[in-house]
């Protein structure tokens, strides 16, 4: 389906301005959105049994205290957008950090991870300033997801009083899911499925912690002492050339760090650290994921590689690029190209092959 421009929305000042701002704008785009996910995290199919609306949001709610102790700006960011939106903080956790929570509710609920379970399916790709044209590293990823989410993707272009601009790649009512700050750190993600979930922080909070920094090291420890609710990849990369791929599970966090080669993730665990707490997960996903894995790794060991090329990557049709379809209505909700020493960052909305992205600048 072919979407229109991504749309941008301009957000500025104190955490309870942005976050208010955000709720307001897309109050009821958000209420539906909300409504949308807290009906699928209580579902068999995201988190292994039926669970009623008010355990959703009971759930959600017990996670609060540990947002508000991991960053109590982030936290007051979340509460003014979910005041704006029309809906409360509890809620606002299950539509911005959906893949995480349903790894607490799974926890939570049955004890146990169910087997198996659905998630999303997602790309993502650092290439050194060794294999970059002009000697530019490149950061690209294809946020995939439940078709339903397509319809909600923004680039939320954020000015905060007390951190660098930023441009993020999100959907409405979420904090932030893949971006760039003006310093050169780029962040981005792949949800991983993990056992050992808990009542801790969704991963929007996690990327946005690491964009308020300066330089990929400083990102890397935020993401090591975040007490984390699931389980994600992150990749992270910045100006200088310093990149890093993590496995952050809620108990183990390994990690590699950028050498002469891409480093590249997709939805399963590559590393025996965290596959020790990683969930089952559906055959028929799991072959995509390395699927996926194999076939991004053949297209970028080359060297010049443009902007252009990690796009055609993203377009790829027989495995990067997912159109949706039965059971599971997965597809490419968009994608992100991002070259941090230059400040360039190109985002797309839907499905990237149908789809054109577009240059965006920190400031409008």
């Amino acid at each position: 389906m072919q979407r229109p421009p991504m749309r941008i929305l301009d957000l500025t000042g104190s955490p309870e301005a942005m976050g208010h701002t955000h709720g307001k704008t897309y109050a009821e785009e958000i209420q539906a959105y909300a409504e949308d996910r807290i009906a699928l995290a209580g579902t068999e199919f995201w988190a292994g049994g039926e669970i009623d609306k008010a355990t959703v949001l009971e759930i959600a709610e017990s996670t609060l205290p540990a947002h508000q102790t991991h960053s109590p700006d982030l936290y007051a960011e979340m509460c003014a957008l979910a005041e704006g939106a029309g809906i409360t903080p509890a809620e606002a956790v299950v539509v911005g950090g959906f893949t995480d929570f349903v790894d607490t509710v799974r926890s939570v609920v049955t004890g146990a991870h169910p087997d198996p379970v659905v998630e999303d399916d997602c790309t993502a790709f650092i290439v050194p300033n060794q294999r970059g044209v002009n000697g530019q590293g490149l950061y690209g990823q294809t946020w995939d997801m439940h078709d339903s989410a397509t319809e909600h993707v923004v680039l939320l272009r954020l000015r905060p009083q007390d951190a660098p601009a930023a441009l993020v790649f999100s959907t409405v009512g979420c904090l932030g899911q893949i971006g760039m700050n003006e310093a050169g750190v780029c962040v981005g993600i792949n949800n991983l499925t993990a056992t050992d979930g808990g009542p801790g922080v969704m991963w929007p909070s996690v990327v946005r912690a690491a964009l308020a920094t300066e330089s990929a090291d400083q990102a890397l420890q935020e993401i090591l002492t975040a007490d984390l609710a699931g389980a994600h990849s992150f990749l992270i990369f910045d100006k200088s050339g310093a990149g890093y791929m993590v496995e952050a599970m809620p108990s183990k966090r390994p990690y590699a760090t950028l050498d002469q080669d891409a480093l590249i993730h997709t939805n399963h665990v590559l590393w025996d650290d965290a596959q020790l707490f990683e969930g089952a997960k559906n055959p028929l996903l799991k072959a995509n994921s390395e699927k996926r894995h194999q076939e991004a790794t053949k297209l970028l060991d080359r060297h010049d590689l443009t902007p252009q090329d990690l796009m055609a990557v993203t377009r790829h049709p027989e495995a990067i690029c997912q159109i949706s379809s039965e059971p599971f209505h997965l597809e490419s909700s968009g994608g992100a190209i991002m070259r941090p020493s230059t400040g360039d960052f190109w985002a797309v909305w839907g499905v990237p092959s149908h789809n054109d992205y577009l240059h965006i600048p920190f400031h409008g």
